[in-house]
This record gives C-alpha cells, structure tokens and sequence, in this order.
C-alpha cells in the first residue's frame, strides 16, 4: 500500500477527543492463567466507566461470545447503544500493541498506520491479530497505510511509545534497541526510528529513558513507566525502596528526564508517581504500575491493587486531570495477564 512520501501526519495525544475506545474481550484463558474467570467482570466495569464518555468498538472472537457478553453487559446496566459490537477472531486481546496508530493528515482527516505487531518479539500465536488493523479500518471506513522503512514493514507496538500530540515522543532503549532480546527490527538505529516516527506519527523530537519496570513481558514499554498527562507535563512512576528491583532504573529514568526537552526547547514539568509493593504471583513478580492508566473524554481509568499507594496515586492522577473522572479499576486479577489498563485499550481520535 503507497502512500506519497510528502504526506503529513500528527499523532493526536491521548488526551485529546476520542471518537471512540477499541476493546477486545478476552477468550484466551492462557493470558490469565487459573484466574481467567474474574477477568470477565473487570472487563464489564471497564466498559461500564468507558460509555457515558465515549463510544467503545468491542471485538468479539464469536457470536456465541457476543451473546454471552451482551448478558453481562446488561446484568452491570451497562449503555448498549454506546458500544459497536463486531465479530473479529483475534489471537490476544491487547488492543494498545496490535490495534493500528490512529493520525490526522494535514486536513485533519484520521487515517490508520499498520505498524506490525508479532507478539512483542516474544510469542508464537499473533498471526490473527496482523489483520486486525484491516478489518478496523474496514469497519469504520479509514484509509490503512503500512509503515515500511527500507522496504520492511516496521513493528512497533503502541505501548512502546507516548507522545503529547505537538511532536514529542518516548520511548525505551530496552525495548526498542536490545539486539539480544525480543528484537523488534533488527538492526535499527535511533535515526531509523525518527525518520519512521517522523513520516508516520509527525514526530519532530524523540526522548529516550533507559528500561522499563520489573516483571514487564514486553520488555521495556514505556506506558509502564512514563506518560504525557498534556503536552508538557510527564507523569513517571518512582520506587523509593533502595531494596527493590525497580529502585535504580527508575531513579536513573528521572535524571535522563531532568536534562530533557521538548519539541520547543522546553522542560517538560515532571512528576512522580508512586509504585505499588511488588505482585508476585505463582513465583513471577508481575508488572504492576499506576502508569498504566486510560485517559477516555470524561474520565480516567486508573489501575488499582489493594495497596496503600492506590490512594496516593489517585490523588497525584486526579491532579493532573481537573477536568475528568478519575476512576480506580482493581487490577490485581488482571496484571496476572501481564498487563491492565492502557495495554487492553486503543483510543481513536474524532
């Protein structure tokens, strides 16, 4: 698929207008092993704090599944005519990572970038998930173009990356330049990344942080670590525990972000975000983070794991958002999956 190489995009931030949510439910019992069950329902109030703000597009792997779901939307009263229910088999239901990169073109049309996803570099069955961008912009009659630089097509998942929509981005070295584990594109420098995240995204300046936190299967997203809360102020998660695994490679990502600018010269405002005590389940400490969170039009879904910094953390969001609900998910059960909140869903702009 060509696209003429002058074309202009921007990225809108996630804080920007939302035409709607793109979630997936899950069906993969081996995301969430021995508590699959549970899931369901976490997934039925994050609907539910989602559709008085903004439309949700809900994949379903079957119309059986669709059925089922439906009852449990209306056992939780949940708004039905808020939410586009579609029928689209999919391997995982990691809509950030395998869902397309929404942008604008110079007319302020929204168009969709095919980024390829291959189960972070990591897992075998991501072979359905290729063509979930396709069938997206099928269903919502959008133009999909494919991210090819030197005539590969360019993997890149959303939770790698953020950006504040005027032409900033971040990400990490650990997940997108190891060359030893979960190798994205090979042999890519930092140049190859800003000139793909220049012609796809509109991208002008790149900051880069080091690694992400412990336990992440991703290896390094930065939406575990880091976010823009609007176009100058980050949000980055800070461990105080000298004794913890997360202690220095946060503290090191703060002083990386202390010499930082933005797109035009400035400092970003920075502010720290408390982490939870560590999740270990079944032997695995699990990749829990405040940092996780989901902004939609009216409020933000912040994920929760009966810690006493939940609180402290909502306070720190609910500061940086004055104009939305700010709404704690228990996320426990869910981060056994690997992931919450921001990784499960996929903003697209008005």
């Amino acid at each position: 698929m060509s696209e003429n190489q002058q074309t202009q995009y921007r990225m809108p931030a996630e804080f920007e207008k939302h035409e709607a949510t793109i979630l997936a439910w899950p069906h993969n019992p081996e995301d969430w092993p021995g508590k699959f069950s549970p899931i369901n329902w976490v997934y039925t109030e994050i609907v539910k704090n989602i559709v008085p703000y903004e439309r949700v597009r809900l994949i379903l792997k079957s119309e059986e599944q669709k059925k089922r779901v439906i009852g449990m939307l209306r056992k939780a009263h949940v708004d039905l005519t808020q939410i586009d229910l579609l029928v689209f088999d999919t391997d995982r239901s990691w809509m950030r990572d395998s869902a397309p990169a929404f942008v604008k073109d110079t007319k302020g049309k929204v168009k969709a970038i095919h980024f390829m996803f291959n189960g972070w570099a990591k897992y075998d069955n991501w072979k359905k998930d290729y063509y979930l961008p396709e069938f997206l912009t099928q269903s919502t009659n959008k133009k999909l173009i494919e991210a090819k630089h030197k005539k590969q097509h360019v993997v890149l998942e959303g939770g790698s990356i953020d950006i504040n929509g005027k032409g900033t981005l971040i990400t990490t070295e650990e997940c997108l330049m190891d060359d030893k584990v979960q190798v994205r594109n090979p042999g890519f420098t930092k140049d190859d990344y800003s000139e793909v995240f220049k012609k796809y995204l509109g991208i002008s300046n790149v900051l880069w942080l080091n690694k992400g936190i412990a336990g992440d299967d991703t290896h390094g997203h930065v939406d575990d670590l880091c976010r823009f809360v609007n176009s100058k102020t980050l949000l980055i998660v800070k461990e105080d525990n000298p004794k913890d695994a997360n202690y220095f490679n946060l503290n090191e990502n703060i002083e990386i972000l202390l010499d930082a600018r933005l797109e035009n010269g400035k400092k970003p405002e920075i502010i720290t975000l408390p982490m939870p005590s560590p999740i270990i389940f079944d032997g695995m400490r699990l990749p829990a983070s405040y940092a996780n969170f989901y902004i939609t039009n009216g409020s933000v879904l912040v994920p929760t794991f009966n810690d006493e910094n939940d609180r402290k953390a909502l306070g720190i969001i609910s500061e940086c958002f004055p104009t939305r609900k700010v709404i704690g998910i228990h996320s426990v059960d869910l981060v056994w999956g690997l992931g919450t909140l921001h990784c499960l869903a996929h903003e697209e702009p008005v």
